[in-house]
């Protein structure tokens, strides 16, 4: 199983809304999508538009290309956990689908340079 990216989306932007105090009603009436949308597309159950993605990130004062760097990063982050994991000799069956190795973040950042 791979990890997907409205899945890692959906986390940036409620992270985004949630550091801001921001509600989900707040944010849709400001965006101008459904809250119950919007809350899919932060649990990652939908794809969202780029039309939708520039609304909401106006409306949480952020520019597209930051929220786009941060799933980036995150993506990365999972793709060297992975790789990380698989060096250690984890069978790939049980690697799928990891998105969070926090024990090994340390390592798997020094291993990546950072």
């Amino acid at each position: 199983m791979m990890v997907l990216l409205r899945h890692l989306l959906g986390d940036v932007l409620r992270q985004l809304r949630q550091r801001q105090g921001r509600t989900l009603r707040e944010v849709s009436a400001e965006a101008r999508v459904s809250l119950g949308y919007l809350s899919e597309v932060e649990r990652g159950q939908k794809e969202a538009s780029s039309e939708l993605l520039s609304s909401i990130c106006t409306a949480l004062g952020v520019q597209l290309s930051e929220v786009l760097r941060d799933v980036a990063d995150q993506l990365a982050l999972v793709e060297l956990q992975e790789a990380a994991l698989l060096s250690d000799g984890v069978p790939a069956e049980s690697v799928r689908g990891i998105e969070s190795v926090p024990d090994r973040v340390p390592e798997v950042v020094e291993m990546a340079g950072v």
